[in-house]
């Protein structure tokens, strides 16, 4: 192998080893296998590209364009063009897979499951870390620098991974760092020869192809060893005596079942995206849904309830997950004496949607869904495992109606001394102010359910809030106080705000996360869009459970139990489904759209149209957008035959000035035909150039001389694109000999060859050189020839990629030189005249 081969071995799998790192961060394991096959196919393109040889930006430039289709394949190639080439629709898959990919980042604990999004961040992330690695330290041959990338592929292990990443994915990505350096070192010595005495030490299997050939250097490459293992060990030892920062970049949490079969289920932060959601310029349709609820309007879809509250925020729990029974267990704390109705549902989510918890309405009792989900029994809440989302889904579910009276809320009794201990349980540092403030407002009342009322009233209608999506969601044990103080927010801080009071005041409360009815359709049928992503508070009253309060003004509806005023004549009948004000708060959001929002949402305007096929939640993509991803595609396409096109154009051009007619009046145009075959019936072997003596015309003698090193220069051009590299230190007899010998051409077009060869040397050596004619046929037998016993793989190497085409890149350094020579830009010109094979000329 050799020095650049070992290179391109070592660059890679430097990369995979420091890839190793982000091992434990998703299960499964099996994207690293992606990512090595990938790799090796980019890196042994960068090897072939070297070899033609490309000039450095070209080969970096090949191997991202196979990067890119590799890509395409493994993740869009339903919307490639035929399959393979990347157009318009794979760049917005790749957009939407990278958008899911983040949300999915920001979402699972670690371990997080192998979806397609982070499946696409990873296996793309260590290509383009591949690549850089493979540019430096084998194309620019600097393996030093190439340690950067890799220490940023490592570090986003390390930030990601609890507690950080480990040693020993230290030690791997440490040690695939010091093989390339080796490597480099080894490589850079044995060009130098034999430098240091000694004589060199068998091979050993531990090697693995880098121990110094016989000759080499062998001292210095033993000494760097000793360096590399002492520097490791300083890496490794330090670290561990100095202080440790805890965390990383995402605070998460992972929840471990016990008991046999009741399996994990990872924390996950719902709220990721719920302001997102709720400040969306276009109100995208996320589900659709028919009921035979008579009362539609209080059929909230809940995604999953809030239980565990740290004085700043509210998270879910870490709890068991079993298997989705087929009859899901009685709601907690619901008597048989209090009203119910069931109700029937049938759902259908968007292809776009995907969440790994499931909407339903509360609380089910039944599920039908296909697919990979887990039951959380105590929030009743259902979760996809190993990746499974909501997108696309269609299931049904049975679920009651729950309709208490007042009174029977009143009334309610103690709850169990377990439930009450854990949902009221408030942190010390919650401000005190919380606390007091619901003392004050809950004043004179004289039940649990009285002082749920008086909070919502408060926040709803009574304490001067006001619903602002815009208001910064806010952290820290002081979020609470200051939104109090404030009194602007929107579902969030409200829902959060009136659960922890009503936990001060002795009543269990958590919070739930999901959407409001939605929208009625014209067929019956229900749509739910971004816009109506909702958080609600939920609060515990014995023998009716957990029953939802609607504290947000303008959002959701107030559930008949908890008005506290008479309806009005006016008030509309609570059996139709009713739209909340979510529409005109929208409206203010985006007052230039002239589409409602109910037609935004179902498709009717031409914005959503263009949405329903995928994208990001922000609409369609803008006219220069497309033409740029176009653009883009067409050139992926346009690049890997740009060579072969180039090498078409130059043949004919140079052909067509071999046959075309000499300037110069009637002595020219005798000439012309002399060279067109006339000269045959004279009995002279060619054309003589009288121009070429004192005297002459000169314009015929300069035309004749560029016809014939046209010719020339497309015969070594031809026998190059066959694999006879040209070699300037020979004679032009001997490199047509060379030609015939090594081409294995016929008599026929070995003479040809011989023909353009002696007409170089009239041109270079005779006074008055006379040229033969037919120069053109001469080098078309000669490449027909050549063509004719060539093997398969040379022909399409000499057509699809012509190694002669590198006279493309010898043009731009001479370009680049004149730049250089203006500019002083002595450093790239170098770079680009680096490419060319030694001894050969433009």
């Amino acid at each position: 192998m050799t020095g650049r081969g070992r290179l391109t071995v070592c660059a890679a799998l430097a990369t995979l080893l420091a890839a190793c790192a982000l091992l434990p961060l998703v299960e499964p394991a099996s994207w690293l296998l992606q990512a090595a096959l990938l790799l090796g196919v980019v890196s042994a393109a960068g090897a072939v590209a070297r070899r033609v040889p490309l000039a450095r930006p070209l080969t970096i430039g090949a191997q991202a364009v196979v990067a890119l289709v590799l890509l395409t394949l493994a993740f869009a190639r339903g919307q490639a063009l035929g399959g393979v080439l990347p157009g318009p629709d794979a760049f917005r898959e790749f957009g939407q897979l990278l958008a899911e990919g983040g949300e999915d980042v920001g979402q699972y604990a670690i371990p997080a499951p192998l979806t397609a999004g982070i499946r696409l961040l990873l296996v793309g992330g260590v290509l383009v870390i591949g690549l850089l690695v493979d540019a430096v330290a084998v194309t620019y041959r600097s393996a030093a620098p190439a340690g950067l990338p890799l220490l940023a592929l490592y570090s986003v292990a390390a930030g990601l991974a609890p507690g950080g990443a480990g040693w020993l994915w230290f030690l791997l990505a440490a040690c695939g760092y010091l093989l390339l350096l080796l490597a480099e070192g080894r490589d850079r010595l044995s060009r130098w020869g034999r430098m240091f005495g000694g004589s060199p030490r068998p091979p050993s299997r531990l090697g693995a192809g880098l121990e110094a050939p016989a000759g080499a250097a062998v001292a210095p490459v033993r000494t760097g060893r000793r360096i590399g293992v002492v520097a490791l060990g300083i890496a490794l030892v330090v670290p561990a005596a100095l202080p440790s920062l805890s965390g990383g970049l995402l605070d998460t949490r992972t929840a471990g079942g016990t008991g046999p079969g009741s399996g994990t289920i990872s924390a996950v932060n719902p709220l990721v995206s719920l302001q997102n959601s709720l400040n969306q310029t276009d109100d995208r349709e996320v589900l659709t849904y028919r009921t035979n609820s008579a009362n539609a309007r209080d059929q909230y879809l809940r995604i999953v309830a809030l239980d565990q509250f740290d004085g700043s925020s509210w998270k879910p729990s870490e709890r068991r997950v079993t298997d989705v029974p087929p009859t899901l267990p009685p709601a907690a704390g619901l008597s048989s004496r209090v009203r119910t109705a069931p109700v029937e549902t049938t759902v259908a989510a968007a292809e776009w949607y995907r969440q790994s918890w499931l909407p339903l309405p509360y609380p089910a009792t039944r599920v039908r869904i296909d697919g990979r989900w887990r039951y959380e029994p105590v929030g009743r809440t259902l979760v996809g495992d190993r990746g499974q989302t909501t997108r696309g889904t269609r299931y049904e579910v049975s679920s009651l109606l729950v309709q208490p009276t007042a009174a029977q809320l009143a009334d309610a009794g103690t709850p169990p001394g377990d439930l009450l201990r854990e949902y009221t349980e408030v942190p010390d540092s919650l401000p005190a102010v919380v606390a007091r403030t619901a003392r004050d407002v809950t004043a004179g009342a004289t039940s649990a359910y009285e002082r749920a009322v008086r909070l919502q009233d408060w926040f709803a209608t009574e304490g001067g809030f006001v619903y602002d999506t815009q208001v910064a969601a806010g952290t820290g044990r002081d979020a609470i106080a200051r939104f109090l103080q404030q009194k602007q927010g929107f579902c969030v801080h409200f829902s959060f705000s009136m659960a922890a009071m009503a936990r001060t005041l002795g009543i269990p409360a958590r919070v739930a996360v999901g959407f409001t009815p939605g929208t009625a359709r014209s067929d019956g049928s229900m749509s739910v869009g971004l816009k109506d992503a909702h958080a609600w508070p939920e609060l515990y009253f014995e023998g009716v459970g957990w029953t939802r309060f609607e504290p947000t003004p303008t959002r959701g509806v107030v559930p008949d139990y908890a008005i506290t005023r008479a309806p009005s004549d006016g008030d509309t009948d609570p059996g139709v489904p009713q739209q909340d004000d979510t529409a005109s708060s929208s409206a203010e959001v985006a007052p230039s759209q002239s589409c409602a929002p109910a037609d935004r949402r179902l498709g009717e305007c031409g914005a959503a149209a263009d949405r329903a096929g995928g994208g990001t939640a922000g609409g369609g993509s803008p006219p220069y957008r497309i033409l740029a991803w176009s653009a883009l595609g067409l050139l992926a396409v346009a690049l890997p035959v740009l060579p072969l096109l180039w090498r078409i154009r130059t043949r004919r051009r140079r052909l067509r000035t071999v046959g075309g007619p000499l300037p110069g009046g009637p002595r020219g145009q005798a000439a012309s035909a002399q060279q067109h075959g006339a000269w045959a019936s004279q009995g002279d072997a060619g054309v003589r150039l009288e121009g070429a003596g004192p005297g002459g015309d000169p314009a015929a003698a300069e035309v004749a001389s560029r016809r014939t090193l046209a010719a020339w220069r497309e015969l070594i051009d031809s026998g190059w694109d066959y694999g006879i590299v040209p070699d300037d230190t020979q004679t032009p007899r001997q490199a047509a000999d060379r030609i015939a010998r090594s081409g294995r051409l016929e008599p026929v077009a070995a003479e040809s060859a011989r023909r353009v060869a002696a007409a170089v040397e009239q041109l270079l050596y005779a006074p008055e050189p006379r040229l033969p004619a037919g120069l053109p046929d001469d080098v078309r037998r000669v490449r027909d020839g050549l063509h004719a016993t060539a093997g398969r793989a040379a022909r399409l190497r000499a057509v699809l990629a012509p190694r002669s085409a590198v006279r493309v890149v010898w043009a731009v350094a001479r370009w680049w030189s004149a730049l250089e020579a203006r500019w002083g830009l002595e450093r790239w010109a170098e770079t680009l005249r680096r490419t060319r094979p030694s001894g050969q000329r433009s």
